[in-house]
């Protein structure tokens, strides 16, 4: 069991493994005809954590990330739009993977698609524009193909976590 202090320091080392993700991931411009498609770089340590600790802790992670990204490089709105998208996805996320039927990239997929899908609700409720969900097939293939870059990679970080961990268990 480990101590709240040594909590408190896995959740401010993977709130900031998070907040550099995403702040390399506004350094790399991203042109497409639709805004909103970028990769979700700083989900990663949100999935990692997902799969080395506990859905708690990663919540909790994902919510400081949000506010405090937001706070620094945002806006009001964009504060908005990324605590509607991070917490429906991290609640789908949730879901599918206690199903126990799928890997650590299609949890990922599913949060990325699930991401977009709950931005677009809000930029439709906050604009009064219903128009605006006809981006929603483009934004969930996005979404998808976001979650499954980032599934990918985290998997392998998750793998090779805990055959570490496995391995420093036996000594």
């Amino acid at each position: 069991m480990r101590s709240p202090a040594e909590k408190a320091a896995k959740g401010a080392v993977f709130t900031a493994l998070a907040l550099i993700l995403s702040y390399v991931e506004s350094l790399i411009p991203f042109s497409f005809a639709i805004p909103g498609i970028k990769p979700g770089f700083a989900n990663l340590a949100v999935m990692i954590l997902l799969y080395i600790s506990s859905p708690w802790e990663a919540f909790a992670v994902n919510i400081l990330r949000i506010l405090l990204q937001g706070f620094l490089f945002g806006n009001l709105f964009g504060i908005l739009y990324s605590l509607a998208g991070g917490i429906f996805s991290f609640l789908i996320m949730i879901a599918v993977k206690r199903t126990g039927q799928f890997t650590v990239t299609g949890v990922s997929i599913a949060g990325g698609a699930a991401h977009n899908i709950a931005q677009l609700i809000v930029a439709s409720l906050i604009v009064s524009d219903p128009k605006i969900l006809s981006f929603m097939p483009v934004l969930t293939a996005a979404g998808a193909t976001s979650g499954l870059l980032t599934g990918i990679i985290a998997s392998v970080v998750v793998r090779r976590l805990k055959s570490v961990s496995a391995v420093d268990l036996q000594k």
